[in-house]
């Protein structure tokens, strides 16, 4: 089969999920899998199209399952023992009132990391109309920060879905994305902070209105701010000092060595993890434990299933050996990092799921690393914060996350247009500027 065929089946099908998902509004896994059959059979008539399906749906599952179950576990535990509260309580005592929006931004960052980003605006909505009832700050602001923050960390770095499994699909270490990608995280969401207070000043927006979340009524209902922040810190703790004692004692037979990077393995940390988050939960039967499992069990379900089958697809695209033939034409071009970032890009804006984006981006992306010169540990991880920084942009009205910010804060959807999704074009300019001159200094 001619390349120019299977591109326009590759185009078709990407085309196709598409309108499936966001015009006909059929459910994400339907879809992936009906486009995955389809581009199977028509693309790759001699292959195992069964095999490679399964495969693609295995071995994405088996890279981001423990990871995506354990971190919904402590997301489900933060929000219901009150801990993101009382970090958000924290945070705002050091910031001030008139700082309520950066207090909040800050919060979402730190509480983003093993939440996802729609339950973490979800959790944190109310907080969010309290604080700006409290202080008279436009709602619209308060809204922009909080999840623009959130975002800023789902975008680029595990256990969130797309980052999880396209690293597992470069083959680049979970431990080093996790650490380097929160550096590349905080200009995107500073720059974020910055446009949003700009494109809110002087507009007449206004604050929430009477707030049922009252937040001097809610001081002695939430666990210390100590103990809440210690399910977040440990894991990442645990994993930056795995990493680094990796590189500095890559064959020590130290005891203490070996047993640290263990425990910094992103499997072993979030277990630790959901472990020390066990004291926030007042009542620990048997019963209310399950509750909270169950239902971190119930919310990690529809996630994995979604991204093992995003993965698939990707297995579908990779098989095709279109990835190898653009490479060599891409290669010719001298983009480097703008060809993940852009195809990243582009797949978000027309589908709406970051998760979708990238993992697809990354399957594409595969097979160009080496003609792109990106075929290197850090090359593989300058590519991953690319198309993280593309999954960024844009979010806008066929993204479930734009309806969950707008529905949560009950503002306007042209105010979410004109505040959020701008400002996601604004981060993922940013993010992947920053990245593209460290590659500069570091490639």
């Amino acid at each position: 089969m001619s390349l120019i065929t299977i591109s326009l089946l590759v185009l078709v099908s990407i085309s196709g999920i598409v309108l499936l998902t966001s015009r006909l509004k059929l459910n994400a896994f339907v879809s992936l899998l009906m486009v995955s059959l389809f581009l199977a059979v028509t693309a790759i008539p001699n292959g195992d199209v069964v095999k490679i399906i399964k495969e693609g749906f295995g071995n994405t599952m088996a890279s981001i399952g423990f990871l995506i179950i354990l971190g919904a576990m402590i997301a489900v535990i933060l929000d219901k023992t009150g801990g993101a509260l009382s970090i958000a309580r924290y945070i705002l005592s050091k910031t001030g009132e008139k700082n309520a929006a950066a207090a909040l931004g800050i919060t979402g960052f730190i509480a983003g990391m093993p939440i996802f980003c729609d339950s973490g605006y979800i959790i944190l909505s109310g907080l969010a109309r309290s604080f700006s009832a409290k202080t008279k700050i436009a709602m619209p602001l308060i809204a922009g920060v909080l999840a623009c923050s959130l975002y800023s960390v789902h975008c680029l770095i595990p256990p969130h879905p797309g980052a999880l499994a396209a690293a597992g699909i470069l083959d680049v270490p979970v431990g080093n994305l996790i650490l380097i990608g929160t550096l590349f995280a905080i200009p995107g969401a500073l720059a974020a902070y910055v446009w949003i207070t700009r494109m809110t000043r002087g507009k007449g927006y206004q604050p929430a209105g009477e707030t049922h979340a009252n937040l001097s009524a809610m001081a002695s209902d939430v666990p210390p701010a100590s103990l809440s922040f210690l399910p977040i810190a440990t894991p990442l703790l645990l994993i930056s000092l795995s990493s680094l004692f990796t590189i500095l004692f890559p064959a020590s037979r130290n005891l203490a060595v070996k047993s640290l990077i263990f425990m910094g393995q992103p499997i072993i940390a979030l277990m630790i993890g959901v472990i020390i988050s066990f004291p926030l939960i007042k009542n620990r039967g048997i019963q209310v434990l399950n509750t909270i499992f169950d239902s971190a069990i119930e919310k990690a379900g529809p996630i994995l299933i979604v991204t093992a089958a995003g993965g698939m697809f990707g297995s579908v695209i990779k098989e095709t050996g279109i990835g190898t033939e653009a490479g060599g034409l891409l290669s010719r071009t001298g983009l480097g990092l703008a060809v993940p970032f852009l195809i990243a890009c582009i797949m978000k804006t027309a589908q709406g799921s970051s998760t979708v984006a990238i993992i697809t981006t990354a399957s594409f992306v595969a097979p160009m690393l080496q003609v792109l010169g990106l075929d290197t540990e850090w090359g593989k991880l300058f590519t991953m914060l690319a198309m993280g920084a593309g999954s960024m942009m844009i979010s806008h009205a066929n993204d479930s996350y734009f309806w969950v910010i707008t529905k949560s804060s009950d503002i306007h959807a042209d105010v979410t247009l004109r505040v959020y999704s701008t400002a996601t074009v604004i981060m993922g300019l940013v993010v992947f500027t920053c990245v593209w001159l460290a590659s500069l200094l570091i490639l």
